[in-house]
């Protein structure tokens, strides 16, 4: 049975197994290869895209719970140019590996999404589930602090987001 959804602003049409993960209709029929596999069980953030806005473990979602939904890559993350989370990654140099990297800047641009200057408690509680075992923690919180930032500036407000509006 095929199943629709809107995918970084595009519908999308997959005829695949109604209990097959998210992850794996995005990495492999729809070929976007920015979400990465990390531990298939929810537990490390490396699969996490939106989904209507919310970061959400693609790893574990099935693709029939997303039909007619909104899902948001990291490549779909902004429209126009860089995010403000990407720009912010890029300044702060936070990636060492950058194998979890998709799935902090996605966790991150949801937290600022709903909440545009979150203090140092609000990105714990946001970012908790996310792990890094390069352990760039402490630049990861210093890139969303910037972000915030940047989001408010001038320079970069005209940027549309995939949350712009919400």
């Amino acid at each position: 049975m095929p199943f629709e959804f809107l995918i970084n602003g595009r519908p999308a049409k997959v005829d695949v197994p109604a209990d097959m993960p998210l992850l794996w209709v995005i990495r492999e029929t729809l070929n976007l290869r920015g979400t990465k596999f990390g531990c298939g069980m929810a537990l490390c953030g490396a699969c996490t895209v939106h989904i209507d806005g919310e970061p959400t473990r693609s790893c574990v979602t099935e693709v029939s719970s997303v039909a007619g939904k909104k899902i948001t890559t990291i490549e779909g993350l902004s429209e126009v140019g860089p995010h403000p989370v990407q720009l912010a990654w890029q300044e702060i140099d936070v990636p060492q590996c950058g194998y979890c990297q998709a799935g902090q800047i996605m966790s991150a641009a949801a937290l600022l999404a709903k909440n545009p200057h979150p203090n140092e408690a609000q990105i714990h509680e946001a970012m908790e589930g996310n792990l890094c075992r390069c352990g760039t923690y402490l630049r990861i919180r210093k890139a969303i602090h910037r972000a915030a930032e940047l989001s408010a500036t001038p320079h970069t407000r005209g940027v549309k987001t995939a949350h712009a509006g919400k």
